[in-house]
């Protein structure tokens, strides 16, 4: 019966975030589908502590989907994977519920850390493609990650981060998009160019007219000396 509840889940997941499905059929062509499947078989191996067998079934799904989950990872329930070749999931990283990852995501580690070296997305978190989201921090409920994002801090609930590294913006804690546009996001670097070159043609122009007065004034002491 679980694995009925499973399957009926996932077709719900699948068909509601990607508009590209025509079928139910189709959703067992996913390697979402697949890779999430076989965690859920690996990970009840790996709470029994046969880490052998748990990690052997995750190896063979990564190579077959492309998708790496540790089966020690913690998946709450409606996790979506699109496309998802190049996505990684480390062993103590923790997802909530409704979690959206696009293609070449990684939930990793810095390499300098024990114990708790991945990170913990809350529920309805948006990941865009290409993310990397790395270090033993917390990603608050309805967050959402842009698209070649990287993200090395915690972040609060109700945000949305972009940028190389992640900077966050918030707009009063609440989200504004609730769809999963991954185009339409803040820049916050750009906005920083787009004021910097308005500074810039100000002062130009403020040069412009201090050298005018200037020529005018030095006309004018000409004229006097000619006089």
């Amino acid at each position: 019966m679980k694995f009925i509840k499973f399957i009926n889940q996932e077709i719900a997941v699948i068909k509601d975030r990607d508009p590209a499905i025509k079928s139910t059929w189709e959703v067992f062509l996913y390697p979402s589908f697949w890779a999430i499947l076989k965690y859920r078989k690996a990970h009840k191996l790996y709470l029994k502590k046969h880490y052998y067998r748990a990690r052997r079934i995750s190896q063979r799904a990564a190579r077959k989907t492309g998708i790496e989950i540790h089966p020690g990872a913690q998946i709450g329930e409606g996790l979506f994977i699109d496309h998802g070749h190049g996505v990684v999931i480390g062993e103590t990283a923790i997802l909530g519920n409704n979690v959206t990852l696009y293609q070449g995501v990684t939930l990793g580690g810095t390499g300098k850390e024990q114990g708790k070296r991945h990170p913990t997305l809350g529920n309805n978190v948006l990941v865009g493609a290409g993310a990397k989201i790395l270090g033993s921090f917390s990603i608050g409920d309805n967050c959402k990650i842009g698209a070649g994002s990287v993200v090395l801090a915690d972040v609060p609930a109700n945000s949305t981060v972009v940028g190389v590294p992640g900077r966050i913006v918030i707009q009063n804690d609440i989200r504004v998009n609730n769809d999963l546009d991954q185009v339409h996001l803040p820049d916050p670097m750009m906005n920083a160019i787009e004021s910097l070159r308005a500074e810039n043609a100000r002062l130009q122009l403020r040069v412009r007219k201090l050298e005018k007065c200037a020529a005018i004034e030095q006309q004018e002491d000409n004229q006097n000396e000619n006089i």
